[in-house]
């Protein structure tokens, strides 16, 4: 059978590497920061992932699409990615839960990508370089041309892109979806815990995990206020996950801080929300070399260790963390970051990986119980 010759494409980074490969999915050029992913699962849930907004994701499993793409695994309506950069392309998914290829997909939702280079290769030069700006082209773009594109775009340090990706406008979130990974927990009470989730760039799994644990929440955009966030009575507050510079999210630090200092209420942080919940306690943050995304980073303390999904490209600064009053719990064991930390004296605490694992191992979903406990002894 007669295949379609392919459309060439262009990987361009601001430090002038250019890698020729194939396109796939939309035609066209996106800008983005380069980053790489080292699950060897959940192509869909990462492409989804607000978290991922604003940059190109390399991913080091040598094969994309063979599972192709179903509706259940998505942690929003549409990829947040701005392109994928590939070793190859399975041409047919092998999956009864398929309902559509990747690069159908796709290009449905206007997201560029290049495969056929040597992902490998890249990996290391990013490792050596750090994440940099770069862009995918199938559009007939010379490599000079994409050049002054990147080296003009803005760096990912100094972003909120968190405002970007929130919702507008509240919303309930209480029931589970079938595809959660257990049913919802025999402790839960009979009537659900109040929660107030603030929206940065929030994942449906996330979601399905304060569900499962037995709380009714309330979703507000990035910039809600203290004073709206205690209108609603909440017996709890989750700060979510999100994209871009925790430093720049100035409205997330000022809710935080105004629920640290003025509100009694248990507060659970993930990811991009534990930066805001230690920017709010008196600590900075620093955009790490190529950040940590993926599957099997061990994270813990003496005795005790965790292996966590994760997806950041900054990170708390330890030394910046006032002792008297912040606990740090747990640290990445690879390189001594801040996974974990907590208020001595109250509620409060933030992990800086996903417990909710989408995708990923599953031995950090007791932070959830974690919260749901401290709501519990307030309401006792």
């Amino acid at each position: 059978m007669m295949t379609a010759p392919s459309t060439p494409a262009l990987l361009v980074l601001a430090d002038g590497l250019v890698l020729r490969g194939e396109a796939f999915g939309a035609a066209g050029t996106a800008l983005g920061e380069v980053v790489f992913n080292t699950g060897m699962s959940g192509y869909q849930e990462v492409m989804t992932d607000p978290s991922y907004s604003g940059q190109l994701v390399t991913f080091t499993y040598p094969e994309l699409g063979n599972t192709g793409v179903n509706s259940a695994d998505q942690e929003a309506d549409a990829p947040h990615v701005r392109g994928v950069i590939a070793r190859e392309l399975a041409p047919v998914p092998s999956s009864w839960r398929s309902e559509d290829t990747l690069e159908a997909w796709l290009s449905r939702h206007n997201v560029v990508g290049i495969r056929g280079i040597d992902t490998r290769a890249l990996v290391r030069h990013l490792r050596e370089g750090g994440a940099i700006n770069g862009a995918i082209s199938s559009d007939g773009s010379t490599p000079q041309q994409l050049l002054e594109q990147v080296r003009s775009a803005p760096s990912m340090a100094g972003l909120n892109l968190a405002r970007e990706v929130s919702t507008t406008s509240p919303y309930e979130w209480s029931s589970l979806c079938p595809a959660a990974f257990d049913q919802r927990l025999q402790a839960n009470p009979a009537t659900p815990y109040r929660v107030v989730a603030i929206d940065f760039g929030i994942k449906r799994a996330i979601l399905e995990r304060l569900a499962a644990h037995g709380c009714a929440v309330t979703v507000l955009p990035a910039d809600a206020t203290l004073a709206q966030v205690l209108a609603l009575n909440p017996e709890g507050v989750f700060l979510s996950n999100g994209p871009g510079d925790p430093a720049a999210v100035s409205s997330g630090i000022e809710l935080a801080r105004g629920l640290v200092q003025q509100a009694n209420l248990p507060v659970f942080g993930i990811c991009l929300g534990h930066q805001i919940l230690g920017l709010a306690l008196g600590g900075s943050t620093y955009k790490l070399g190529y950040g940590h995304r993926g599957l099997n980073h061990p994270c813990g303390s003496p005795g005790v260790v965790e292996i966590t999904s994760q997806n950041h490209g900054f990170a708390l600064d330890a030394t910046s963390l006032p002792a008297a009053d912040v606990e740090i719990t747990h640290f990445n064991l690879n390189d001594r970051t801040v996974a974990a930390l907590a208020h001595r004296h109250k509620p409060l605490f933030g992990v800086q990986y996903h417990p909710e694992a989408s995708p990923g191992p599953h031995d950090a979903d007791h932070h959830f119980g974690r919260f749901a406990a401290l709501m519990a002894e307030r309401r006792a």
